[in-house]
């Protein structure tokens, strides 16, 4: 019974969120939405408020957050006429302030900073279990980390913390990792001092999501994405591999990159060969990655570019997708370790070979390849962790976040030019937001 009247709830309580965040839109009232102040006043308001938030980012959000750099850096060719997928894809000076893409994925993170928000602040007001409550606390400052983690990776200046007169602060990028690592730290702190209840286990995460687990590998990633390696290193280590975190979909709630590929006879995109990579990266033919992710098609797109059909966690309509896969981990390690002042390229091969040789992550994701046996260089061996990184992580969201990292061909400016591995550096900032907020920043160029 419990778990009916949380998710009761749920609607109620995201409709309330919804009218305060679009409060500066319209003055019309409605009698029957719950006020902010009833959403956050009850153990039942404000734990449904933490599912709803959960529910937000797993649904609407990561179809922004893997789809949109997915066509800018040539994962996914589109397969579909709607102009804002054409403008994604031909990129360039000309991409839009209102393609929809750009706007979604920003709007619609600031909806989850904005949520876990309100729930950090709330928590204390409402009579919980110390377990629920430290729960609560992480859960939130977990959530607004990849809130402002995947603002970081697709634009040159973020916003960390809203303000609800329309003038919130944009700071540089980097400072959106920095500030994410620190909620992360707050959020590691918070459960290792009380740890999560079975309430919290039971009514928000269902067991699905390994909260611990998760904020030291949003710790390791974020880390090694700030520069500051060694911190990426220790946090990579401290995640057991062994365990999974996972977002899980139903008949209500649909697997958001299905929707996108198998729901309409018309699908917007399709994944490109070689996991978008240029002939120059060349996989063993027995990479287990390859069957994982692509079912062979030998077609192409409309505007020449190879596609197939996508599997792996994406080609079943209630299928659950990870939060990140575990041998990220060990190419955080095998990078941060390249990347150091003095680089460590044994330590690194053996992280290398621990992705390569792989034959069973808890999640599927086997290369089942010999190790790695081409040059030392700190050079080849970055390389060597890119083409992994696009195997091993594809449709995760962090293609751009790594194209730019790992130096490859900037884009010309030019659209349509399909040939380029990206063909933008960064988003422009929405017009919402612009029209809104007197601190948006001038575009980048590209």
């Amino acid at each position: 019974m419990k778990h009916n009247k949380i998710y009761k709830t749920i609607t109620m309580v995201m409709s309330a969120i919804l009218l305060v965040l679009t409060s500066c839109e319209t003055d019309f009232d409605n009698p029957n939405s719950a006020t902010a102040e009833q959403t956050f006043s009850s153990r039942e308001g404000i734990l449904a408020a933490a599912v709803g938030l959960q529910q937000l980012y797993s649904t609407t959000g990561v179809r922004w957050i893997a789809e949109t750099p997915a066509i800018t850096t040539r994962e996914g060719g589109i397969t579909t006429t709607f102009q804002n997928m054409i403008e994604l894809e031909d990129g360039g000076t000309a991409l839009p302030n209102f393609n929809s893409n750009v706007q979604g994925l920003w709007s619609t993170m600031l909806r989850v900073i904005k949520i876990a928000e309100d729930i950090e602040a709330n928590t204390a007001n409402v009579e919980l279990d110390p377990g629920t409550q430290s729960g609560l606390i992480a859960h939130a400052k977990l959530f607004k980390a990849l809130a402002i983690g995947s603002l970081s990776q697709n634009y040159e200046q973020v916003i960390v913390q809203t303000s609800n007169d329309n003038n919130a602060e944009f700071v540089p990028r980097q400072s959106g990792y920095e500030t994410a690592i620190g909620l992360l730290q707050e959020a590691k702190s918070a459960i290792s001092a009380t740890p999560v209840s079975t309430e919290f286990t039971e009514e928000v995460t269902l067991g699905n999501i390994d909260i611990a687990n998760t904020i030291d590998a949003m710790l390791a990633r974020y880390n090694l994405f700030a520069g500051n390696y060694d911190a990426a290193i220790m946090a990579a280590n401290d995640v057991d591999q062994s365990s999974t975190s996972t977002f899980a979909y139903d008949s209500q709630n649909l697997n958001p990159i299905w929707s996108r590929v198998f729901l309409n006879d018309a699908p917007n995109f399709k994944p490109r060969d070689n996991f978008g990579l240029p002939a120059e990266f060349i996989f063993d033919a027995a990479d287990g990655r390859l069957t994982f992710y692509l079912t062979p098609l030998d077609e192409t797109n409309q505007n020449g570019l190879p596609i197939e059909d996508l599997a792996g966690f994406f080609n079943v309509n209630t299928g659950s997708l990870p939060l990140y896969i575990p041998d990220e981990m060990n190419l955080i390690i095998a990078e941060a370790n390249l990347r150091k002042s003095n680089p460590d390229t044994a330590t690194a091969i053996t992280a290398i070979d621990e992705v390569r040789t792989d034959n069973d992550d808890p999640l599927g994701v086997n290369a089942n390849i010999a190790a790695y046996s081409g040059a030392t260089t700190v050079e080849a061996l970055l390389n060597e962790v890119y083409q992994n990184r696009r195997a091993e992580l594809f449709l995760t969201g962090l293609s751009l976040e790594d194209s730019r990292r790992f130096n490859r061909p900037t884009p010309s400016g030019a659209a349509m030019n399909y040939t380029e591995e990206r063909n933008r550096n960064f988003y422009p900032y929405p017009d919402t937001e612009r029209n809104s907020n007197p601190n948006t920043p001038t575009d980048p160029q590209l």
